[in-house]
């Protein structure tokens, strides 16, 4: 049986085409992916996120364990900042990409993503037992949280008519606590569309009555529900990576373009040395944007030609609503890997040009 988030009910009385995602079922859509991703980049969008996990480290050796379990350097947070990083497997695959959330040296809590919650969790006490790092605790605390992201120009507008914390003290990346509508909540300047918004964390009891009194704050500005759909579009134009598609156990994070959050000078971590060996050895894919020359639609899984020689694969894939042109993330032979050059996509039974590019495909 699909998992279910405290909103359920609420998507369906809004009309929203729901589907099954990672094991939940989610909202794809409401009105259409295009007009709902296209109020995101012009005013605001509210998502229902709470299928994502939360996963709390406690302890004086918090920040140790941290450190054993990603590849970012979690000793130049500050309290109060976030952090995105990954978790690899002994052989540079990727577990999971993940946010950190550092509250102080002895407490962190990471929001990972929702299909990976269990097998993330499960990795992560394996780690932990086999560090003999005591002084920490691992608690999955998924369950009691609920999360929406409020997305959009207008963002920032909307949540401060329902709080009093001062809302440009929280930098990009960085979190603060307090009341939101009179529901506590962690407010993080964060987010997965490439505009400025917020992701809140609430207690999940308390999620309904907010997301009712969000979508009544913003209505004026524009402010619609969003669904699955746009997400993924909004995300795919900003060059985001989504776990499955460019990230994976066979798909290394300096594959996947994401070599500035590996901090290999920052000492052990579980992957460490096999991401030493490839890059001394040469990293052998490299991720890039493709815009589409010709028109069609790129998609997940469509072969990437060199001529007449198949160098690689589309990640994902989109006609992109704010360009009205196909873009796609590819994973290919790391020599062909060069912004400016030209490759065939193969789109059912055509090959169509497309041009390297240097995600993001759409600036803020």
């Amino acid at each position: 049986m699909m998992k279910q988030t405290p909103l359920n009910a609420v998507h369906k009385a809004l009309g929203a085409r729901m589907v099954p995602f990672g094991g939940w079922e989610m909202p794809v859509q409401y009105a259409g992916v295009i007009e709902e991703h296209l109020a995101v980049r012009e005013q605001a969008g509210l998502f229902d996120v709470s299928h994502m996990g939360e996963i709390e480290v406690r302890g004086p050796e918090a920040l140790a364990l941290v450190q054993r379990l990603t590849t970012n350097d979690a000793a130049q947070l500050v309290d109060g900042q976030v952090q995105y990083s990954a978790l690899c497997y002994p052989d540079g695959g990727v577990v999971d990409d993940v946010t950190l959330y550092r509250s102080s040296s002895s407490h962190f809590l990471f929001c990972v993503n929702a299909s990976n919650t269990d097998k993330d969790f499960a990795w992560m006490q394996q780690v932990h037992a086999e560090s003999g790092l005591s002084g920490a605790t691992l608690t999955n605390r998924s369950a009691e949280f609920a999360q929406l992201a409020l997305q959009g120009p207008k963002a920032a507008a909307i949540l401060a008519r329902l709080t009093a914390v001062p809302l440009d003290t929280i930098r990009y990346y960085h979190f603060g606590e307090g009341d939101v509508a009179g529901v506590p909540a962690l407010i993080s300047r964060t987010g997965y569309t490439g505009e400025d918004g917020f992701e809140l964390y609430v207690p999940a009891a308390t999620v309904v009555g907010l997301w009712t009194r969000l979508l009544e704050a913003g209505r004026d500005d524009g402010l619609v529900p969003i669904g699955l759909g746009a997400r993924d579009t909004l995300r795919l134009e900003k060059g985001y990576a989504l776990y499955g598609h460019e990230l994976s156990p066979t798909i290394s994070p300096l594959e996947a373009g994401l070599g500035w959050i590996v901090k290999l000078e920052k000492g052990d971590f579980v992957g460490r040395d096999a991401l030493v060996r490839q890059k001394a050895a040469g990293i052998p894919r490299r991720l890039v944007g493709l815009f589409m020359a010709e028109r069609g639609i790129p998609r997940e899984g469509y072969p990437v030609y060199a001529g007449e020689q198949q160098v690689g694969s589309v990640t994902s894939g989109t006609m992109s609503p704010s360009l009205k042109i196909g873009i796609a993330l590819a994973l290919i032979e790391a020599a062909h890997a060069v912004p400016g050059n030209e490759l065939l996509v193969g789109v059912r039974d055509r090959r169509l040009r497309a041009k390297i590019v240097k995600p993001p495909f759409v600036k803020r």
